[in-house]
Order: C-alpha cells, then sequence, then structure tokens
C-alpha cells in the first residue's frame, strides 16, 4: 500500500460519512488505484454509492458537497431518472468522483456483464473494480457482490475468446506501411491488435477487461498465469520498433496467443486467425508491354 493510497483511503472515507446518513443508502465502496494500494500523487478517488429506490436529488447531493466545503461539480454524466448517475468534483486539490445507482439496477449490469450481451461494455471495468474494491458501508451487501463477480462463467470467458480471436495482418503488408505515410493508420492497428490479445487472454484467464481507460496494463498482465512469456514486455517494444521488426513480433505474439487458445479451448475453431499468418502480399511485376503501330 503506497502512503498515497492510505491517504486517499482515509479522504475516501470521510467523503463517504455524509452519504451514510441518507435512509436509502446499501453500500458504499472505493475502488481504483486507491483500493489496490497503487495510487500516487496525481491519482483521484473513485467511489460508488448504491441506493435501494433511488438515486438522492440534486439537492441533496449538492448540501453534501456543501458540508466539505465544495460547491461545484468538474462533470456529471448519466442521469437521475435512469437509476445512474455519476459527479466529480475537487477536494484539497484531489478530483473526487463518484458513483450513484440503484441496487436493482447494479445488480442487472452484473447479470447482463456475465451472460456476455455486451463483450465491450465499459461495465467490464466496473467488475473488475468492484472485486478490488474496499467497502466503506455495507459491507455484506458488498461481499455478496463480490462473491457474484468472482464467479467468472466459463461461457463468457469463451465468447470474449471467440469475440476477439481477430487480427488485421500488418505482418503482410508491412512495405505497404512503409511507402504509404500511414503512421496514425499503422499505429492504431498495433494498439488494436494488442487489445486483442489481452482481451483474448483475458477470456483464457477468466479476468474481466474493457479497452475502456485500459490502465495499470503490468498489473493486470501480471494476473495472468495463460499467457505468452514476457507478454507486457513485448508488447510495449512494439511501439518503439521499426515497423518491419514490429510486424514480424506481433505475428509471434499473435500465433502464441491462437495455439494457447488451441491448448486451453479446443471448441474453439481458429482456422479463420490462423490463416494469415506467415503471409505476405508480393509485389507484382510491371508488364512488357509489345505495343505496334500502324
Amino acid at each position: 500500500m503506497t502512503p498515497a493510497s492510505e491517504y486517499l483511503l482515509d479522504l475516501a472515507t470521510d467523503v463517504a460519512k455524509p452519504y451514510t446518513a441518507i435512509p436509502d443508502l446499501c453500500a458504499a465502496m472505493v475502488t481504483g488505484s486507491a483500493a489496490k494500494g497503487l495510487s500516487d500523487q496525481y491519482s483521484d478517488i473513485d467511489m460508488t454509492m448504491y441506493y435501494q429506490d433511488a438515486v438522492p436529488s440534486d439537492e441533496t447531493l449538492d448540501a453534501i458537497r456543501a458540508e466539505m466545503g465544495v460547491h461545484e461539480r468538474k462533470w456529471t454524466l448519466g442521469s437521475h431518472e435512469s437509476g445512474w448517475f455519476a459527479e466529480a468534483f475537487d477536494l484539497h486539490g484531489i478530483e473526487v468522483q463518484i458513483g450513484h445507482t440503484t441496487v436493482a439496477g447494479w445488480e442487472k449490469t452484473i447479470a447482463d456483464t456475465l451472460a456476455g450481451d455486451d463483450l465491450t461494455s465499459p461495465a467490464q471495468k466496473a467488475m473488475e473494480g468492484t472485486l478490488n474494491s474496499i467497502a466503506l458501508y455495507g459491507a455484506e451487501m458488498m461481499d455478496k457482490w463480490k462473491s457474484q463477480i468472482a464467479d467468472y462463467p466459463a461461457e463468457l470467458g469463451e465468447k470474449m475468446v471467440r469475440h476477439h480471436l481477430q487480427f488485421f495482418p500488418v505482418w503482410g503488408l508491412q512495405h505497404h506501411f512503409e511507402s504509404r505515410d500511414s503512421t496514425l493508420w499503422y499505429h492504431k492497428i498495433l494498439v488494436e491488435s494488442c487489445e486483442h490479445i489481452v482481451a483474448t487472454l483475458a477470456g483464457l484467464n477468466r479476468l474481466y477487461f474493457t479497452t475502456f481507460q485500459f490502465k495499470r496494463q503490468r498489473y493486470f498482465i501480471d494476473q495472468m498465469t495463460i499467457k505468452p512469456d514476457k507478454l507486457a514486455e513485448r508488447m510495449d517494444a512494439l511501439f518503439g520498433t521499426e515497423i518491419t521488426t514490429a510486424a514480424e513480433q506481433l505475428e509471434q505474439l499473435v500465433g502464441e496467443t491462437i495455439a494457447l487458445v488451441e491448448q486451453e479451448m479446443p471448441q474453439i475453431d481458429t482456422t479463420a486467425a490462423k490463416r494469415r499468418l506467415g503471409w505476405r502480399q508480393p509485389a507484382w511485376g510491371m508488364p512488357t508491354l509489345d505495343v505496334q503501330f500502324l
């Protein structure tokens, strides 16, 4: 636990206290880097409040912030009517982000995520965050949700692998990228390919993953037991290496990832994913024209 994490946890505990006076509040948690013990002096505080029937009115939330000496929000998301609302404000120079949601809304999000209804949803980040959270209020309810989320369904893992087992064969188009001033497109493909690798491996390892604000990459990859050797280091190296070498290194990573899928989930057909491993686009030659003028 870093000193910054300890400080933020103490501050989060103080921030949560006035919300516990709301009769409808069922649970409160702090998540993110503070809960994981990884915060530094640039970190913010991520919190969520859960209510039985409805998200509190603006008047109630304004009054709580006023107690803290805060009178302005930095931003808001969602709406009270939808049952989900988030706000952010600065306190002692630290951004405090608080999500407000109903118990019913949150439990539906859990059910939908575990069912794999939306494999690209940021809700997977919320699942991962909840597993690593620290309860500030309603620990029994938080423990129930953690237990439910920790039981990662095998079907969800398989859906993740099937969805993300797709890779653009940049290794076969090396000279294409070198001669076409395609820096942005090339790096976009590198990013998307790495995201698909991590997501595929997340499915194999039954870890919740979303590309939304994906941070603490090495921390996440270190949780994997099924992965190519030195995965984090090799992915990082792709972005500082010239195109030809990087493309071939990416091809190797993709090949190793596919091999792991075949080993761990033999029921998945990897034919399409493997089809372009080793493929290179050949250059075509200029034909010799035999033109006769009459």
